[in-house]
């Protein structure tokens, strides 16, 4: 993965989010039209934390956040969800 050029803010979190499935476990095939937002991803970039809260998400951590979570955004033609680091569910 290139270096990304962007520095969040605060709790801000940059995440590369997981492709979305292709094929149910039972072979069929999943149209783009039907296909879910990934709640997965990989973190790309972090913030410096707020002044008392710092950072629990590290860069290369699997993490999991809500279904709408983030504001979509894209760069070098790559989509990334920048987010904060509360609506991070877990690292997986």
């Amino acid at each position: 993965m290139a270096k990304i050029k962007i520095k969040p803010l605060a709790d801000r979190v940059l995440v590369k989010p997981a492709e979305a499935e292709q094929k149910t476990a039972t072979g069929i095939i999943i149209p783009d039209t039907a296909k879910e937002k990934p709640m997965e991803g990989e973190v790309v970039a972090v913030g410096t934390g707020k002044k008392d809260e710092p950072m629990t998400v590290k860069v290369g951590d699997r993490v999991i956040f809500g279904k709408y979570s983030g504001t979509e955004i894209s760069v070098d033609n790559e989509q990334y969800l920048i987010m904060r680091e509360s609506d991070i569910y877990a690292i997986i």
